[in-house]
Formats: C-alpha cells, sequence, structure tokens
C-alpha cells in the first residue's frame, strides 16, 4: 500500500538547532498521537552548495545557518489530512506563534508526496 509523505525544508540559525530541536520534538509528540506513522527531523551534516540547486540554496541558506530536513509519513492522503485537521486543532500547536519560531517559516519548503517505490 502506498503511503503519503510531507516533506519539509527550512534554514535554521545554526545557534537555535536545539531549540528547534526541542520544538520539533513536542510537535512530533502532537503528530504521533494523532496517527502519523513516523516523524523524522535530520539537521544537515553533509550537504554542500551545487552549481544550480542545492538544499542551502533551496532556502537561501546564510552563513550562521544550517539546513534541517524533515518527514511524516501517513497511511495515505486522507489519513494525512485527518491527522493535519486534529493536530492543527490541538492547543499545543495552535498555540505557537510564528513569530517565535526558531526559524524563519517564510523560507520553509513544504509538500505533500505519495509515494511511488516502497522496499
Amino acid at each position: 500500500m502506498a503511503r503519503y509523505v510531507d516533506g519539509f525544508i527550512v534554514a535554521i540559525p545554526t545557534a537555535n538547532v536545539e531549540a528547534y530541536r526541542k520544538l520539533a520534538r513536542k510537535a512530533g509528540k502532537v503528530w504521533m498521537e494523532y496517527g502519523a506513522i513516523e516523524y523524522v527531523e535530520c539537521i544537515a551534516e553533509d550537504v554542500k552548495p551545487g552549481k544550480l540547486t542545492s538544499f542551502p540554496q533551496s532556502v537561501k541558506l546564510k552563513t550562521d545557518e544550517t539546513v534541517a530536513f524533515s518527514w511524516i509519513v501517513y497511511k495515505s492522503r486522507k489519513h494525512r489530512d485527518t491527522v493535519n485537521a486534529k493536530v492543527m486543532a490541538d492547543p499545543r500547536i495552535a498555540a505557537m506563534d510564528p513569530k517565535t519560531m526558531p526559524f524563519d517559516a517564510k523560507r520553509m519548503i513544504f509538500g505533500g508526496f505519495k509515494s511511488i517505490v516502497e522496499l
């Protein structure tokens, strides 16, 4: 059965990585509580600028920032929509102020993907 994945790329000021980790852990618990299959947050370790495109270029990375790459897995798009509706209504998430996030949400790249190969 093909699963559904929400993917995210974001620039985080390097000084805010620990604050981002705490926020992600809190948010991840909420997503898992409402039925997400998997929630993963990663910090760039071997990510170089490319000639045309790259993770750093995609978020207009500044010298004092690092890239975070994350994904959330669901059973299907319908399942994702149901889980996300519950997550967004949860006071733990609804109370989060975008102005106080440890990253620039305006440079976040995100989207939903239907899996086509799973091994």
